[in-house]
């Protein structure tokens, strides 16, 4: 059995939609890091009695083909059959693995990869996204490519309907400091007369590789308030977009990367849910109200449950609104009892806001020190269209 095969020649049947996005791209010539595909027959193997001839196998194969590529520090990322569909992102519920190298560490982040495919954060999540239990273990693929070292990365997100803007989310190093709402990066909007209006947040940690996998560093006071983007770098990215979109045929959701002045795509996959706006709304004259960043439109009202960590979980009840620090895909089962989600960090394009945007709930993010401006049991309004969060008296 041929258990791997180039990422230009993976198909969704064989290799799962995110895999044969960027096959497509690849095809195409855009900027796409080399790389292959371990795919679904391996995982189906595997999980049956004999799957330890595949594995074997599939070590060889691994040392062959990271010999192809150079042996150069790779990014694993699972392709799973669910995942990156018109009906659900599967946002940050499937393993990635950054800065692995060699074939014994990168055939133990592909059974990582694999071991997500049956994990609660997915099984609740298409639970949910289908409306019934989940139906058992999903075919895993596994993406390996060349780790793209980013000075700067992020999402972006294409127009849904003519005449509409490009969304741009960036921060300094790799893309998990944005995609994983850990810094609230910029904001860059770059309109169909191909205008930019920008956000500028203060970005003080930044994801790089180092030697074991991926480092977190604090950014460089100097740096810290910079845009991450000029203005002629943000309309590149957009006409990237845009080219994208028609060749995959539908607005898109997309994860790049900047290093040494070019831009490399990463991950290509369907818009889920509309955004809200880039900017948030100026409270009328008299209601004092903290002000965010719109992350998934609608109005909640709920007591605020503020949160420093899992250990706080079972405090949470139907109907009450979570406060915190940022989420990660461990917090997602919260999300399906939440009237609305507040955080300190993270963007509009982050997992999180993506993910309360498929569950319609509020949420609101980026705003400074939430966890210690609103009182825990109070009782609040997440306005998650305009950026705010109000105070209930009484």
């Amino acid at each position: 059995m041929d258990v791997i095969t180039t990422l230009r020649d993976a198909h969704a049947g064989s290799s799962g939609r995110k895999a044969a996005a960027l096959a497509v791209l690849l095809r195409e010539g855009l900027p796409v890091p080399y790389g292959f595909v371990v795919g679904f027959a391996a995982h189906r193997t595997v999980r049956s009695e004999s799957g330890m001839p595949v594995v074997r196998g599939l070590r060889e194969a691994l040392s062959r083909h990271l010999g192809l590529l150079g042996d150069p520090p790779v990014a694993v990322r699972s392709s799973a059959a669910r995942e990156d569909t018109a009906g659900g992102s599967a946002a940050g519920r499937y393993e990635t693995v950054l800065g692995v190298r060699g074939e014994q560490d990168v055939a133990e982040a592909v059974r990582v990869c694999w071991a997500s495919a049956s994990s609660t954060l997915a099984t609740d999540y298409w639970s949910h996204a289908n409306g019934e239990a989940a139906d058992g273990e999903t075919d895993m693929a596994v993406l390996v490519q060349r780790l793209i070292d980013a000075d700067v990365s992020g999402v972006m997100f294409t127009p849904v309907r003519p005449g509409d803007s490009t969304r741009i989310e960036a921060s300094w190093g790799l893309g998990p400091s944005v995609v994983g709402g850990v810094v609230t990066p910029d904001t860059f909007e770059v309109a169909s007369d191909r205008g930019v209006r920008r956000i500028i947040s203060r970005k003080t940690t930044r994801m790089d590789r180092g030697d074991l996998g991926v480092a977190v560093r604090d950014v460089p006071a100097g740096q810290q308030t910079l845009p991450t983007l000029d203005d002629a770098t943000a309309r590149t990215l957009a006409d990237l977009g845009d080219r994208i979109a028609i060749l995959l045929e539908r607005p898109q959701d997309i994860e790049w990367a900047i290093a040494d002045g070019k831009v490399w795509i990463l991950q290509a996959r369907p818009i889920t849910a509309a955004l809200p706006p880039v900017s948030p709304t100026v409270p009328a004259d008299g209601i004092e109200s903290l002000i965010g960043r719109p992350g998934s439109r609608g109005t909640a009202t709920g007591i605020a449950r503020v949160l420093h960590g899992p250990s706080g979980f079972p405090r949470v009840q139907p109907g009450d609104i979570v406060v915190c620090s940022g989420t990660d895909p461990a917090w997602t089962p919260l999300f399906r009892i939440a009237a609305a989600v507040v955080t300190e960090k993270g963007g509009v394009l982050s997992h999180a806001a993506i993910v309360a945007r498929e569950y319609g709930i509020p949420a609101v993010l980026g705003i400074t020190h939430a966890t210690t401006r609103i009182q825990d049991g109070t009782r609040i309004t997440v306005n998650g269209s305009d950026g705010t969060v109000t105070s209930v008296m009484g």
